[in-house]
């Protein structure tokens, strides 16, 4: 029984298709039922066979129910449409309590039908039921739905449908969807929909979710995104009558998912290396144009060189900082729009929003940005002007920091784009913000380790290459990683007593500090014993017992493994070259051997036992002498040279010696010819090149006499000396030549054994030795004032630049140097 008017529900028009599930009928203005759908047939049983063509009143429940129906019929073409509760009748005979609405349908032929919609009470909860409740619930509900005929002319729409295009209701009436929307990309939206339209009127099968595009009366200025299905009405035969349309607003679904795109995107464009000025460039590229069309990233000055970021600034900060311009994008190539551009220095305005989101740690969202008068920037009118003048009408300033310091700040604007910011796009920039700050503290931190491994391995190699007169030299060091790499290579070139100089080449395995690290204290341990004047298998006999203790030092350490591994890997080659012998006594410890070029370009890899790395303590080092002929180059080198991953050894053993067969190049040009053949690609590991070329003292640089062990022979000693000063034009150092030689002489005497030997060396110093056969090494002390003896050797370490003892073959060498005089 259909409820009298009274209980009509108010404006129950609003909506009247918005319960998903509903049976649809249509009636025309004689009652009788010329649309039926499968919804409907599903509800009360009928088939469209069965009731199209009917009168509609044939399914109501009893007799007196059918007489109201014409009264009824008459009240709802009064008020234009009904909304209510009723009862049906099945088509087995039980009665169905529905909800019931009836609203008008309008069509080109001026012909009144109705569109009636029913659900069944028995899905919707007793609540629901209420005349009030089931107001709010039709009036409320975000689904539009639309009816258009064959034509695809619009014959009813709910109020939603209204609200979402925002087409009135008399305006599309009776007109097609592509005849009311405006131009542009609206037009393109429209024709889109009514192609899919079409095709659903031709096949019958519905088309779900189809993307739909509008701009709503109430947001111009924003897209919103709307889900849209179609299904055709049929009448009793199947043929089609019209379509009908239900439309959902997703476009919060859609900027979630779009947010969701851009934060995946950020996690693989923004952090892409430890550089910071690169990783402010790609949040400024990320950034634009999805979010923003201008994109400026200003970085502390600190941070790109590596230093302690900013703290946080205060109220009493005293001096604003300047910042450096790391990132810039904009949406007009070429035309950046921006104060500064990349790599130059920012500079904060005080009183600004800039430095209270420095101060603060908090971002500034400004949606339409207040130039007028009584603002900061009466203090500032050129940043004004700027702003009116790129049109920037919109703006969001997002710290950026991590650890609790500044890193540094990055401004979003919107010139272009008349949508003005709002909380959402600030959430979603501070989160693009803070994964950048995660990439640029990770790259802060890393150019410092960098720096210091850069900066210690600078200070441990050597700066300047001095052969002195025993050989001229030249070298190359090329990192693995010409940006990132501090490796563990080192060379070195010692001078030694009498005119001698060590040569060593080092190989840390590895790279980084650790590296670096081990490569400083080996390095600095073979200075200390090329000073003790060892030959070089016993150097590399104590350097594997350093290597050894530096393992078991460090095996509490923190980082253990890696400092193991690299004092583990370490490889070294030690020669001692004398000029005066043309004699190079070499050895090594797992180290390449060394390549030798006589004069006339002949190169032979000399046979010197391998020995192991050091760190193991298995086997002794074996030294090996070798002549050379005046002229010739060592070239000492790392296995980066001859190593890599696409040949083997003995081509790059081949490849160094056919580049070597040029002896008379200047050292220079022929290490560069050696890294010319180097292959293309960077090596896989560091390369390391120390090339000498010998020289020989002349004869008459040097002197030497044989002495008897009689205190009588050090007044001849002296006269020796002096004569040969006289002949050498030193007279300047007759003096101090006199009693160093009167004390080395008069020691080896009384504390030494066997045949005496003086010699004297002229090169870039003036060197005096005595030798004798015994081992035991003289020991400085300082006499006290009743000693009547023990000031000799106090006496030479002041009037000498440098003395020392060393063992040789047969005995002990005790030698003094001086200073030549300026000039001679």
């Amino acid at each position: 029984m259909v409820d009298s008017p009274e209980d009509v529900v108010p404006n129950a028009a609003r909506g009247s298709m918005e319960m998903t599930g509903a049976a649809i009928a249509v009636v025309d203005a004689d009652g009788m039922v010329v649309g039926w759908t499968q919804a409907a047939e599903r509800l009360v049983g009928y088939s469209a066979a069965e009731v199209v063509g009917r009168p509609a009143a044939v399914m109501l429940p009893s007799a007196e129910d059918r007489a109201k129906a014409s009264a009824f019929a008459r009240r709802c073409r009064a008020r234009g449409r009904w909304s209510g509760l009723a009862a049906l009748r099945h088509r087995d005979g039980r009665r169905l309590d529905v909800s019931l609405r009836v609203s008008p349908l309008s069509g080109q032929d001026g012909r009144a039908q109705w569109l009636v919609s029913a659900t069944g009470m028995a899905t919707v909860s007793s609540w629901a039921a209420n005349g009030s409740v089931l107001e709010s619930l039709l009036t409320r509900a975000p689904i539009g739905i639309g009816v258009r005929d064959l034509q695809l002319r619009c014959t009813w729409v709910n109020d939603t449908m209204e609200v979402q295009d925002g087409i009135p209701r008399e305006e599309r009436l009776g007109r097609r969807l592509a005849e009311v929307l405006p131009g542009g990309e609206s037009q393109g939206e429209a024709e889109a929909c009514e192609g899919v339209m079409r095709r659903v009127l031709n096949s019958g099968t519905p088309a779900v979710d189809h993307p739909y595009r509008a701009w709503p009366p109430a947001d111009r200025h924003r897209e919103h995104a709307f889900s849209v299905s179609f299904f055709r009405i049929e009448d009793a035969d199947g043929h089609a009558l019209g379509v009908c349309i239900m439309s959902v607003d997703v476009t919060s679904r859609q900027r979630a998912r779009e947010r969701l795109a851009v934060l995946s995107e950020a996690s693989t464009r923004i952090g892409s290396t430890l550089d910071v000025m690169r990783t402010g460039q790609e949040l400024a590229d990320l950034a634009v144009p999805l979010l923003a069309d201008i994109v400026t990233v200003d970085l502390a000055e600190s941070v790109p060189l590596g230093e302690e970021p900013l703290a946080r600034l205060g109220p009493d900060a005293g001096r604003i900082p300047a910042f450096r311009r790391a990132g810039l994008a904009s949406i007009r190539p070429g035309a950046p729009d921006a104060w500064w551009t990349r790599g130059e220095t920012v500079f904060v305005p005080p009183t600004s929003p800039f430095l209270r989101v420095l101060s603060s740690g908090k971002s500034h969202l400004e949606p339409v940005i207040d130039t007028s008068p009584g603002t900061w920037f009466d203090h500032h009118p050129a940043r004004a002007e700027k702003i009116r003048e790129c049109g920037i009408h919109s703006w969001m300033i997002v710290p950026i920091h991590a650890r609790g310091t500044v890193l540094g700040i990055a401004v979003f604007v919107r010139t272009e784009d008349p949508v003005p910011f709002e909380q959402d796009d600030l959430l979603l920039a501070e989160e693009l913000v803070t994964r950048a700050a995660l990439s640029l503290d990770n790259a802060n931190r890393y150019t410092r380790e960098r720096a210091a491994a850069l900066a210690l391995q600078r200070n441990l190699l050597p700066q300047h290459l001095t052969g002195g007169s025993a050989v001229e030299v030249a070298s190359r060091y090329l990192p693995a990683d010409l940006h990132y790499g501090a490796g563990g290579d080192w060379f070195d070139v010692i001078p030694l007593s009498g005119a001698r100089v060590a040569l060593v080449v080092g190989d840390v395995v590895g790279h980084g500090i650790n590296a670096a690290a081990t490569m400083g204290r080996l390095r600095t341990a073979v200075h200390t014993l090329a000073d003790m004047d060892l030959p070089p298998d016993e150097l590399l006999a104590h350097l594997d017992d350093l290597a050894i203790r530096l393992i078991e030092e460090d095996a509490d350490a923190k980082d253990k493994e890696g400092i193991a591994a690299a004092v583990l890997g370490v490889t070294c080659l030690y020669a001692v070259y004398d000029p005066v012998t043309r004699r190079c006594t070499m050895a090594r410890a797992g180290h390449p051997p060394p390549a030798i070029v006589d004069p006339h370009g002949h190169v032979t890899f000399p046979d010197l036992p391998a020995g192991t790395p050091l760190g193991l303590g298995m086997v002794p080092f074996e030294s090996v002498e070798l002549e050379l002929p005046e002229g010739s180059v060592l070239a000492f080198y790392t296995d980066g040279l001859v190593e890599s991953r696409d040949q083997d050894i003995d081509t790059g053993m081949h490849r160094l010696a056919t580049a070597l067969a040029h002896p008379r190049l200047p050292l220079e040009d022929l290490c560069s010819a050696l890294l010319d053949t180097l292959p293309a690609a960077a090596p896989y590991d560091d390369v390391t090149l120390l090339l000498a070329r010998t020289r020989t003292l002349s004869p008459d640089q040097v002197v030497s006499w044989d002495l008897p062990t009689d205190p009588a022979v050090v007044s001849t000693a002296r006269s020796l000396a002096l004569r040969q000063l006289t002949q050498w034009a030193l007279q300047e150092l007759v003096t101090t030549t006199e009693l160093i030689v009167s004390e080395l002489v008069t020691n080896a005497i009384r504390h030494g054994t066997g045949p005496i030997r003086l010699r004297l060396i002229r090169h870039q110093l003036l060197t005096c030795e005595v030798s004798d056969t015994s081992n035991s090494l003289p020991r400085l002390r300082h006499a006290r004032t009743t000693d009547e003896s023990g000031r000799g050797l106090f006496l030479i370490a002041q009037l000498s630049h440098r003395r020392g003892t060393r063992h040789t073959t047969d005995g002990k060498t005790v030698w003094a140097e001086q200073e030549l005089p300026p000039g001679t």
